[in-house]
């Protein structure tokens, strides 16, 4: 009898379902995989489908101001606050595939002070750790100092990233969602050396 065996999932991710064919072409969060976090959400296709069209909206290169690799970055610090392991690993892993640099990644631990980081980007990673967490630490002078460097569609753009995060934090780290290898890889190239595990996501 083996006494180490895994925990199996909360819940099984499904095969992805033909009918959800059109939703699931569009993701690509690290390498081609679909996320487990997606073959969870299919058993209720109506949620799938309204949280991939707010996802689409958040992250719609056409019409953002902002860098769609820097916000992977405030994905994954908002994730890191929220302590949502499985969101870190394809928030870093999102932002490799969006071009961002692998030292700058790799810096995003220590951002206040790392000269990779400008002060706009700066602030609003500081705004993304403390509204990434409970309760939101997000203060009045933060967001002064926040409309300095952004305006306010930028900043629409940048709490819209947090937010929808926040939904993802929370329903990752609440179903234990499952580490794809993929995704497994990404922390354990960039998250681990920094104290990263995969902890209750490894099933």
């Amino acid at each position: 009898m083996n006494l180490f065996k895994k925990p199996a999932p909360r819940l099984e991710p499904l095969p992805p379902d033909p009918g959800l064919a059109d939703v699931f072409s569009r993701f690509n969060c690290v390498g081609s995989m679909i996320p487990n976090a997606v073959l969870i959400m299919q058993r209720r296709p109506k949620i799938l489908r309204a949280y991939v069209q707010m996802m689409g909206a958040v992250s719609d290169a056409e019409t953002s101001e902002v860098d769609t690799g820097f916000k992977r970055l405030i994905a994954h610090v908002a994730s890191r606050a929220a302590g949502c392991r499985y969101c870190m690993t394809h928030t870093a892993g999102l932002a490799h595939c969006s071009g961002v640099d692998d030292a700058k990644i790799d810096a995003v631990w220590e951002y206040n002070t790392s000269p990779l980081y400008t002060a706009a980007e700066r602030i609003a990673l500081d705004v993304a750790l403390a509204a990434g967490g409970v309760p939101n630490g997000v203060t009045d002078e933060m967001f002064l100092k926040l409309r300095e460097h952004w305006n306010d569609g930028q900043i629409i753009e940048i709490v819209a990233v947090i937010a929808i995060f926040g939904f993802l934090n929370r329903w990752n780290d609440t179903l234990a969602t499952p580490l794809e290898d993929e995704a497994l890889a990404v922390g354990e190239k960039y998250l681990a050396p920094h104290g990263w595990e995969a902890g209750k996501h490894l099933r």
